[in-house]
């Protein structure tokens, strides 16, 4: 049994529609295609593709026509059915369609059914994320990272593609390092792929090598994370002048950035930037980008932005989590804030805060809520840490390099009996100096 798609998903056909504008170059045309399973699915099944629209935005394309089907299960050969292909094949072919972008993720052999049945390129959900990361990708790492998703999920699809991969392209699925070569068989992606990965453990170690580094400094390290387009590079730009790219547009930001931020009191942490998540986010990213995303679970505090204007802002905090679980950061203390309060209104501001009364409320864009969110930053980082009056003997200089290390200083005097020191640090090494308290803890 098929559907027809939500209003609201037609209302985003005709905004799609209206909003074309005509370029210098052609842009491709694409038809999204998404599958719900019950009608109680249809608002979640419209919302993903409305998103999925954005992400074909980003990647270059033109969405200008968004199907939304109905069935029980998924067919094994063609994933909609030979009927719904039939007619789908029809419509594509009167307007012009140049790609179709499934919202689900397709076999192999189903991508090639209906690409032989559409006679144009197909993709699923996986291929457009990961076609979008190559285009954002800037650093040798990341650039590393996002070659090694796409080298492990065109592996299976080698099998009758033939010299399909050795194509010149400027569409969904044609852009990426290695993917113009005719040599690109299975024995040579399978040798480029324990390159990249050597190369990565390299890259992984020199990450360690300065994680380490800053751990040593004793200032706690922030790590904002969130679902992609939440404003998380907004928020950092604002809190630490850093200046770092901003686009309204999915995964502006793929590579970390570390800055010091200057807290209330006296207070300062490093913040680091990170790179956005979504829902069904692919899984050869998340292994491609574990070292880098590993670097969260490495931090103090996650500072965990949602977008306040979005449809379903719990779905975000659930899909970020799922991927703060796949990395090991499941037990890093979490600070969740709101983020676009100016775009989500009062009235959705104030069902928010009556779900979430422990979180955070603000505008990065316009600063509205940011100096309580620095002072919700210090209030949690003192909540895991404990103030410690030390009385340290002049020839144990090694104990006092170590509380310097260890935790944030705020106050050393020069005595007879030794080197007074006042410090804030961390509970699970305050044991460590019980010996040189001078009062309770």
């Amino acid at each position: 049994m098929v559907d027809s798609p939500e209003s609201h998903v037609q209302r985003q056909r005709q905004r799609l529609t209206a909003t074309v504008v005509d370029f210098d170059v052609d842009t491709q045309k694409a038809m999204l295609i998404g599958l719900v399973r019950s009608r109680n699915d249809r608002s979640r099944g419209a919302a993903s593709l409305e998103e999925l629209a954005q992400l074909t935005e980003t990647a270059g394309s033109d969405p200008v026509d968004l199907v939304l089907v109905r069935r029980e299960r998924p067919v094994a050969a063609t994933y909609i059915g030979k009927g719904k292909l039939q007619e789908l094949v029809a419509s594509s072919k009167a307007q012009d369609i140049d790609v179709v972008v499934f919202d689900n993720e397709l076999s192999p052999a189903q991508q090639r059914n209906l690409q032989q049945a559409f006679q144009c390129d197909v993709v699923d959900r996986v291929a457009l994320i990961l076609d979008i990361f190559a285009q954002h990708a800037h650093t040798k790492e990341g650039m590393l990272q996002v070659e090694l998703a796409q080298s492990r999920y065109r592996l299976p699809r080698l099998r009758g593609k033939g010299t399909e991969l050795s194509r010149l392209g400027a569409g969904i699925g044609t852009r990426g390092p290695g993917e113009t070569k005719l040599e690109t068989d299975r024995r040579r992606i399978l040798e480029r792929i324990r390159k990249i990965e050597g190369e990565l453990k390299d890259a992984r170690r020199s990450r360690s090598t300065r994680s380490k580094q800053r751990r040593g400094s004793g200032e706690p390290v922030v790590a904002i994370v969130g679902y992609t387009n939440a404003g998380k590079s907004t928020l950092f730009n604002r809190l630490t002048d850093a200046g770092v790219l901003v686009e309204d547009s999915l995964f502006a930001t793929l590579d970390s950035t570390v800055r010091k931020l200057q807290l209330p009191q006296g207070h300062t942490a490093l913040v680091s930037d990170t790179v956005g998540f979504v829902r069904d986010l692919p899984h050869e990213l998340v292994e491609a980008f574990r070292s880098t995303l590993e670097e969260v679970a490495d931090a103090d505090l996650l500072v965990h932005l949602v977008d306040a204007s979005d449809l379903d802002p719990d779905l975000q905090l659930a899909t970020v989590r799922k991927v703060l679980n796949e990395v090991g950061a499941e037990d890093v203390e979490e600070f969740v804030v709101f983020n676009k309060i100016d775009i989500a209104g009062e009235t959705t501001t104030t069902r928010l805060q009556a779900l979430h009364p422990e979180a955070g409320f603000i505008s990065a864009m316009t600063g509205d809520g940011v100096d309580g969110l620095l002072h919700d930053i210090v209030a949690a980082m003192q909540a895991r840490t404990v103030e410690l009056s030390l009385l340290i003997p002049y020839a144990r200089g090694d104990v006092v390099a170590e509380v310097h290390a260890a935790g944030d200083v705020l106050k050393t005097d020069h005595t007879n009996a030794g080197t007074e020191v006042t410090v804030r640090i961390p509970h699970d090494d305050a044991h460590r100096f019980r010996e040189f308290v001078t009062q309770p803890e």
